[in-house]
């Protein structure tokens, strides 16, 4: 039977009939549809109430950073006292800090108080992209469809974070200026309640571990905390991309072209996460991750020197193409290197480090177009990019999962080499899984 499981094509098909999964997955796609209004909504609102996009940015930037540093806290907590319990209150303190931003910003209010209010709101934004993987991880366990909804997940965030932002411009300039962030705040409200009241597909609970200990946190995982370093570095990308290609094309006096760039870029995000889902893989996520980071350095690395504008499309096309496998592969790897009880928490931590790093970027992106030529920007994400696969490959030994079940392989001896089939419960799992640790033998994937 699990040779059968194996040998089998894991596709899109398969994934979505998944028992069950349409009661998280049609709630959950709208309920993450605020979480790529929110930043753009508060730039339209606050630059048209204040004149600055300088104070805009200064708000939405504390926003994106109170989630990225909240939102692990969030997950952490859903693992512990469950999704619910961790939404019902988040999804009505988020509502009510949009709106005191809305009234604040209308009342021409200081930007102290705009930021005193930012901060609760962009901390209380639903983490539900982490809260429907860990659902999938909890419901497919060791499945070799793992990666499979991995890609689905990044798919879905990618094609969020094209309609979100459209949604919210065409509210803010069509109707009002406050429509993007009202839209976005009933939005999180209703989808986030109705993805709250799908209890059977929740995660259990995980208040302690066998023997009563207290539940590891996420951060304690050495892989994790090389995955974020990784995940920093495809902030990167999102940011520096973003930032260097308004300014490069503002310089050379064709803004309006600046959207059919970026949607090129985020067009080969989108088709790289497709194929990712339907390919049957023969190799590990370890060695997946670090042939895909390392391509993703390659293809930033020509992008600075860029001057004609079909070129780099052509170029960001490549970049896209290189960002879904790394980042499909990241999330993937959790299942097998987190435990049950801290998946929530290590998804949010990989979303926020993302959010992080682009934020970073952008900032430093915008710093380098400002004091010299507007493509230098182009250089944030591959110096970031090139760090994180240089810490990548110095600890790639900690994205290996720690299994029970060692088996002395007879060849060499070593009993880390077949730590590396352990991988297969993320592409093809033996009998006993992740969470039971029976050492299983399978060549379902190579490492």
């Amino acid at each position: 039977m699990a040779s059968a499981v194996q040998d089998s094509r894991p596709g899109y098909g398969q994934l979505l009939r998944t028992p069950g999964a349409w009661t998280f997955l049609l709630p959950g796609f709208l309920a993450r549809q605020p979480f790529a209004m929110l930043t753009i909504g508060i730039v339209l609102l606050v630059e048209h109430t204040t004149g600055s996009y300088g104070t805009a940015g200064a708000v939405s930037a504390t926003t994106g950073v109170a989630m990225a540093l909240f939102a692990p806290q969030s997950g952490k907590l859903a693992d512990r006292f469950g999704q619910r319990a961790v939404l019902l209150p988040g999804v009505l303190v988020h509502a009510a800090g949009v709106s005191a931003l809305i009234a604040l910003a209308l009342a021409h209010a200081p930007l102290w108080a705009l930021l005193a209010v930012a901060v609760p709101t962009g901390a209380s934004t639903p983490q539900v992209g982490p809260m429907v993987r860990a659902r999938w991880a909890s419901r497919l366990g060791g499945s070799p469809l793992m990666p499979t909804a991995a890609a689905f997940e990044s798919v879905t965030d990618e094609f969020t974070f094209v309609v979100g932002p459209v949604l919210a411009t065409a509210l803010c300039t069509g109707v009002h200026p406050a429509a993007g962030l009202i839209a976005e705040a009933a939005l999180t409200l209703a989808g986030g309640l109705l993805f709250a009241s799908q209890r059977r597909s929740q995660p259990p609970v995980h208040r302690t571990h066998a023997g009563g200990a207290p539940p590891v946190s996420a951060l304690s995982v050495p892989g994790v905390r090389v995955l974020i370093v990784a995940f920093l570095g495809i902030g990167c990308v999102f940011g520096g991309m973003q930032v260097t290609l308004t300014a490069f094309t503002q310089d050379i006096g064709r803004p309006g072209i600046n959207g059919v760039l970026y949607g090129i870029f985020a067009a080969g995000n989108m088709l790289a996460g497709v194929a990712c889902g339907a390919i049957a893989w023969k190799v590990g996520p370890r060695r997946r991750l670090l042939v895909a980071y390392g391509l993703l350095a390659l293809a930033t690395t020509p992008l600075w020197a860029v001057t004609a504008v079909p070129l780099l499309g052509a170029v960001g096309l490549v970049v896209g193409l290189c960002i879904a496998p790394a980042l499909i592969t990241g999330y993937t790897l959790v299942e097998s290197l987190v435990p049950a009880g801290a998946r929530t928490e290590a998804f949010t931590w990989l979303t926020g480090s993302v959010a992080l790093g682009q934020a970073a970027a952008a900032t430093a992106a915008g710093q380098l177009a400002d004091r010299y030529a507007p493509s230098t920007g182009f250089l944030v994400p591959l110096a970031g990019t090139v760090l994180a696969l240089t810490v990548l490959l110095a600890l790639r030994a900690h994205l290996l999962p720690r299994s029970t079940g060692r088996i002395v392989t007879p060849a060499t001896g070593d009993a880390s080499a077949d730590d590396g089939l352990r991988a297969a419960t993320c592409d093809g799992p033996s009998e006993g899984g992740a969470e039971r640790g029976v050492g299983h033998r399978t060549t379902a994937t190579v490492d």
